[in-house]
């Protein structure tokens, strides 16, 4: 199977076997680990044809590798795109996403609740490095980002499911708007990840993860990957004219008239990886993998466990709320159940009565729970934002991206459902004593 595998097949079969084959060089059947910088060429003639992208090939493995490859097709067959291009971490996506659309003095629209190091990301170190500009909006209402587009804009950034507030997003919504203001949306979808919502499917043209998380799930790596659904026209009016116009890198060569549907992917390649470096290591790409391979088992259980904590939570004397959309009672229930339909993800949060001295006691009472900055992995894992991830926000900007003073977040693991909920009760019983 490779990235012609008809989708008939199932979301299961296609995670473990699209993009790969048996090693034609020695018949493995896992997919080896090409840990090389560089390739020998044919000769002079292949050299140049690869040089010139004229052929599809492998010349240094900042620009391509194929353990990487495998990892880039499988994931753009389970999110239904073209193409992938994958990074060095999910920062790094959303930098490759954005650098073909993006010329200085442009801005972007980027939902409010949106992953603290994102928000940080996008508002400072953007405009201070590229001179791009981000203007946030509340995303619960599709038509803020309406009112927000002018001549500048280029893009529309959105979460799936945001981190870590647990927002579903209105993702067809958001998508009629940015169709009608011609530039493409960008939907990050790691919480979610393509086996509970394919934004493509709702009418994105962009798709970014950071595989660090559910992906590849077993807190083992970093890297990121970007997908495009291959649907956007980039030449319709000159805005982007990285994609339209002569590239002078390649004696003139426009990546849209060349390359079609794949021009975001291979200009990805040739000028992002080639130019800003953000190469995924192939052992990282090995291990996503790997992760591929057991998405649907370990999302299935993962959406089961964190619907029986969230629902625990909820009538737990030491809550003030649960923010989860698989509960019947969050204002997101209706979207989570039009776009997630298989589960409403693992990652939440809740409040702690006693704010933010109460939320530092939680997380320092567990025991079976992991206290650290990540997510999606098989452990349990939890922490506090505003202590941590969030805290370079101001007050306010922490409350607006819906990491206040008392909110905990979970990553809900595999472990049994009765041992998680018991080392919550604990931890909760304990913040109150203080």
């Amino acid at each position: 199977m490779s990235d012609e595998t008809p989708r008939s097949f199932g979301f299961e079969t296609r995670a473990i076997h699209a993009g790969a084959a048996p090693d034609p060089a020695t018949g493995a059947r896992a997919t080896p680990i090409y840990q090389t910088s560089s390739y020998v060429f044919e000769d002079v003639d292949e050299a140049a044809a690869l040089f010139n992208l004229q052929k599809v090939g492998f010349i240094y493995s900042r620009l391509t590798n194929p353990t990487v490859s495998v990892l880039e097709e499988r994931i753009a067959n389970l999110e239904g795109g073209a193409g992938a291009t994958c990074t060095a971490s999910g920062h790094s996506a959303q930098i490759l996403a954005l650098f073909p659309l993006m010329r200085p003095g442009d801005e972007f629209i980027a939902a409010r609740k949106l992953y603290g190091g994102s928000l940080n990301q996008f508002a400072n170190s953007f405009p201070r490095a590229f001179g791009w500009n981000c203007v946030f909006v509340d995303g619960d209402d599709p038509e803020n980002f309406r009112r927000a587009v002018t001549p500048k804009t280029r893009a529309i950034f959105i979460e799936s499911l945001a981190n870590p507030g647990g927002v579903v997003s209105d993702i067809a919504a958001i998508a009629k708007v940015a169709d009608e203001a011609g530039v493409p949306l960008i939907v990050d979808n790691t919480m979610a990840t393509p086996y509970l919502c394919r934004p493509i499917e709702h009418g994105a043209t962009l798709v970014v993860h950071s595989t660090t998380k559910f992906l590849t799930g077993h807190g083992t790596s970093v890297g990121g990957v970007v997908v495009d659904s291959g649907k956007f026209d980039w030449r319709r009016d000159g805005r982007f004219p990285a994609l339209s116009e002569p590239e002078p890198g390649y004696h003139g060569l426009r990546f849209a008239d060349t390359f079609g549907h794949l021009a975001f992917t291979i200009y990805g390649h040739a000028i992002g990886l080639r130019d800003l470096g953000p190469a995924m290591a192939p052992m990282n790409a090995f291990l996503g993998i790997l992760g591929t391979e057991t998405l649907a088992l370990r999302m299935e259980r993962h959406c089961t466990n964190a619907q029986k904590v969230a629902e625990f939570l909820s009538t737990h004397p030491a809550v003030a709320w649960v923010n989860y959309a698989g509960l019947e009672d969050s204002p997101y229930n209706a979207l989570a159940r039009r776009y997630l339909p298989k589960g409403a993800g693992a990652v939440f949060t809740f409040g702690v009565k006693g704010g933010y001295d109460a939320g530092v006691r939680v997380v320092e009472s567990v025991e079976l729970f992991s206290h650290l900055a990540n997510i999606g992995d098989t452990r349990s894992l939890i922490i506090h934002p505003a202590s941590t991830t969030h805290r370079q926000l101001t007050e306010e900007g922490q409350a607006a991206a819906g990491a206040g003073p008392d909110v905990v977040r979970l990553s809900i693991g595999l472990e049994s459902v009765e041992d998680i909920i018991a080392d919550l009760d604990r931890a909760l019983t304990a913040s109150q004593e203080g």
